[in-house]
């Protein structure tokens, strides 16, 4: 699956604060702290090697120990300010508040005791730091979700209590299933439940806004560890693999779709393999890039989504032959 810059640069910090707190780490206790493998270590200490402050030459640059990392030993050096405690503007505080009270207000009945004190008690000391700038702050933050869902989402989470949901799946497809609620996840652009599935005896991520209906039972729900990863929607090998080829306007698809790999060619152009698990989901995926799409493998694919795609279009035919007077009832439009 295709990483996120942004989840790159967090672990880049990370790295740095960890070094910063030993005196050396070897590579293979570095994957095991950040997850991931040897080689993305190696990587990612190559790219903080040539990272720095502005000016950028080389008493600028974060710097290793060269000696210590030919003997698979990464040992910091230089840390060019990187962990010094945070510093806030004005604007990086108001937006904090803003994002603690949406939080709150939004998920914070969801949240247990702990975690519900540790944010209220951080919002409390930034609006404090922020002063009058905190009071033009009015955000919201809701789960696309119906009221009564929402509302069942969050007493099952708080309490610890098994769902009884009705779920409507990509395909268009409703099921009825039992889950013992994990956490909720969100994205930039949806929210999630993650909880265990006793249809299918195993994790999985439910779209909220494909929940049509959820009833808390009075049935304690059972504990179930999270992987690292999990919430993210990873298909497994039993998926089929199709690759698609974009133009570069069409990289936010690898960067908002699970993805295999990705492969950056000599003309801008790019490839991306994914383990498709639902043939709908594709479907509407590459219609939906299909500006950007240069090239489907299989065949296969390509001429199954142009089927669907001409039955579309089909079924406008009938309208654009209608005279306009016939799109029009008796007694009105």
């Amino acid at each position: 699956m295709a990483e996120r810059a942004s989840d790159r640069v967090v672990r880049l910090l990370g790295m740095i604060a960890f070094l910063d707190r030993h005196e050396g780490a070897s590579v293979d206790e570095l994957a095991r702290q950040f997850g991931v493998s040897n080689q993305q270590v190696m990587a990612d200490v190559d790219t903080l090697w040539v990272s720095g402050t502005p000016g950028y030459l080389p008493y600028d640059l974060i710097d290793f120990d060269f000696s210590s990392y030919q003997r698979g030993v990464v040992r910091l050096t230089e840390s060019r300010g990187m962990t010094r405690p945070l510093r806030l503007s004005a604007r990086e505080g108001v937006a904090l508040v803003a994002a603690l009270r949406a939080l709150d207000a939004g998920l914070g009945g969801a949240l247990d005791d702990e975690r519900a004190q540790v944010v209220r008690s951080a919002l409390a000391k930034l609006t404090a730091a922020v002063g009058d700038a905190a009071g033009t702050v009015d955000v919201s933050l809701t789960l696309a979700a119906a009221p009564a869902v929402a509302s069942a989402l969050a007493t099952a989470l708080r309490e610890g209590r098994r769902l009884h949901v009705r779920y409507v799946n990509a395909a268009d497809v409703a099921s009825e299933r039992e889950v013992d609620p994990i956490r909720l996840v969100t994205d930039t652009d949806r929210s999630y439940l993650l909880g265990w599935c006793h249809a299918v005896e195993g994790e999985r991520l439910f779209r909220v806004d494909r929940i049509l209906s959820a009833r808390v039972l009075d049935v304690p729900a059972e504990q179930h560890p999270v992987p690292p990863g999990g919430g993210e929607f990873v298909p497994g090998d039993d998926g089929a693999l199709v690759t698609l080829h974009l133009t570069s306007h069409g990289r936010w698809v690898a960067e908002s779709t699970p993805v295999q790999e990705v492969r950056n060619l000599p003309d801008g152009s790019f490839e991306i393999d994914l383990r498709i698990v639902s043939p709908a989901w594709l479907r509407h995926l590459v219609l939906q890039a299909a500006d950007d799409v240069l090239d489907v493998r299989p065949a296969s694919v390509a001429a199954d989504v142009a089927q669907v795609a001409r039955a579309a279009l089909a079924a406008y035919g009938p309208l654009a032959d209608l005279p306009a007077d016939a799109l029009v009832h008796d007694g009105g439009a």
